[in-house]
């Protein structure tokens, strides 16, 4: 039997896997490659040419095809790609270099498993092959709701305008494609806009699942401290944690004084440097390759998000690990999670700074949240499902 082969296009090199995107499309490379002949082919970004070699060694791929591509979001891009005609994320992920390889090779492929929206760019008109469109969100809600909660006119017309072009293109590729991989939340959303309900599969952006094996966490070990651990470039975090910090912070202060905040990740955008800055209780750590020392002392977890959408991997993380856990609506979207039940799910500063008291406080209230969270897991957001989805794509 022949192999099928399969060119993965992905906006950045799926590798070291330390945030939820990168997860997501690392295990489905490493999956994809015990089945079929794949090829990668990606963009390399800030640090990614650093990582090639040690990625290459992990997986069992042909040669991967690559071209440096690190356009920053500018106001002078937004201007450049609205004149093209284009969402911005387009414009930042455009490479020549990259279309002319792409190009030269595409046709051998029998299968083109476009990661993200913004690679389809790089598929030509007259492809004859399968193509698989991954969603990791719904691309132009996230945009939606951070108009929605912007105050700047004129930034809120400008993520509006972003929001309608990025709606656009994608109800067009997902015309196009084949078979369309996305959260169930996101599916909802991409049928109101036009999409086909009969094209898509679900899927799951899940994380570690080996933190499932390992120990409980004791409430007794913990220090008085909260955790937070995501990518500190990606506006969305960046606007949570701003939020947290000038909304909620200083009551937990206030009746805490001693407690302090780790925040976990690379590439801290100069909002948050600044806020760390100004208060030493705010630790910044850095990218931290191994994360349980920071689970085993953190006593709450927190990801307040007011815009995004899908599943968010640094929760079902802290889910895996039992970690308790206070976020938002939008954080806890596309999961089977109830509030006071798997974790706290609250949209506002008071009742989101009053779900982290009871949890530094209520011992038996924190066991019983980290027990559900743990069951839920183990029944619901394992890698065997996503990954059967994955080559049911391929396959149908």
């Amino acid at each position: 039997m022949i192999m099928k082969k399969i060119v993965f296009l992905t906006p950045t090199l799926p590798f070291p896997p330390v945030s939820g995107g990168v997860i997501k499309s690392y295990k489905v490379v490493q999956f994809l490659s015990t089945q079929y002949e794949v090829t990668v082919a990606c963009l390399l970004k800030n640090e990614d040419e650093q990582h090639v070699d040690s990625f290459l060694k992990t997986v069992n791929i042909n040669p991967i095809i690559t071209a440096t591509c690190n356009i920053p979001r500018t106001a002078k891009n937004l201007i450049v790609s609205n004149l093209q005609n284009i969402p911005l994320n387009l414009y930042r992920n455009k490479s020549a270099a990259f279309t002319q390889k792409i190009n030269a090779v595409i046709h051998q492929f029998d299968v083109i498993f476009c990661d993200h929206y913004v690679m389809f760019q790089y598929i030509p008109e007259n492809y004859k092959g399968k193509v698989i469109l991954h969603e990791h969100n719904c691309e132009y809600l996230i945009w939606k709701r951070y108009a929605g909660i912007e105050r700047n006119l004129l930034k809120k017309i400008a993520l509006l305008n972003q929001a309608y072009r990025i709606k656009d293109y994608e109800r067009k590729i997902c015309m196009r494609a084949d078979v369309v991989l996305a959260a169930p939340n996101d599916i909802s959303e991409l049928e109101k806009i036009g999409a086909d309900r009969s094209k898509f599969l679900e899927t799951y952006h899940l994380g570690d699942d080996h933190l499932l094996e390992l120990p409980n966490l004791e409430f007794d070990r913990t220090q008085l401290s909260l955790l937070y651990i995501g990518t500190l470039s990606w506006e969305a975090n960046i606007d949570g944690l701003v939020w947290f910090y000038q909304e909620i912070w200083e009551h937990i202060k206030q009746k805490f004084p001693d407690i302090k905040l780790f925040i976990v990740g690379k590439h801290p955008d100069d909002r948050i440097i600044q806020m760390a800055a100004h208060d030493s209780s705010i630790i910044l750590t850095g990218f931290v390759e191994d994360l349980e020392p920071y689970f085993q002392k953190g006593r709450v977890f927190i990801t307040p998000l007011r815009f995004g959408s899908g599943i968010k991997v640094k929760v079902v993380n802290a889910l895996y690990r039992g970690i308790p856990c206070v976020t938002t609506s939008i954080g806890a979207e596309g999961l089977k999670v109830k509030d006071g039940e798997h974790l706290f799910i609250k949209d506002d500063a008071a009742t989101f700074a009053q779900a982290i008291f009871t949890l530094l406080e209520d011992k038996k209230q924190w066991n019983y949240l980290q027990e559900n969270a743990r069951a839920l897991s183990k029944k619901y957001y394992t890698w065997e499902y996503v990954l059967e989805n994955i080559r049911k794509a391929v396959e149908r």
